[in-house]
């Protein structure tokens, strides 16, 4: 089972990505990315880090970007290999281009979801995940 973590803001979106994450492995939640960031950290040094990252881009406080920009920050201070990353999927209502490139390339996120999300595009997502573990 993956351990995993959601962060989003909206209710309902964050309602129907952890009720599906649910099937895969222990969800935590964060309602922001800062709080994103803070659970991220302590599961890292209680070494017991996240195997996956269900985020959304658009966030008040701290948005997706920001908070995976500091994640892999943290990955790189506890020495984890790119290899040993936590897997990412991104959200959004946003499908403009420059999002997209700055979530995988700048950001480094493994996977991007536009909203709405459809529980077909979770589970092919999750099923290549599962294979490359």
């Amino acid at each position: 089972m993956l351990k995993i973590l959601v962060v989003e803001d909206e209710l309902a979106s964050r309602k129907f990505i952890t009720h599906m994450m649910e099937a895969y492995g222990h969800c935590d939640i964060a309602v922001d990315g800062i709080k994103g960031v803070i659970m991220f950290e302590e599961s890292m040094l209680n070494g017991e880090k996240y195997d996956l990252i269900c985020m959304d881009i658009m966030m008040p406080e701290m948005d997706g970007q920001e908070a995976l920009k500091k994640m892999r920050e943290i990955e790189k201070k506890h020495s984890i290999l790119p290899k040993d990353e936590a897997k990412v999927i991104m959200t959004t209502a946003l499908s403009d281009p420059k999002t997209v490139l700055e979530a995988y390339y700048k950001g480094g996120a493994t996977y991007y979801l536009v909203k709405p999300i459809s529980t077909d595009k979770i589970k092919n997502i999750m099923a290549d995940i599962l294979d490359s573990k």
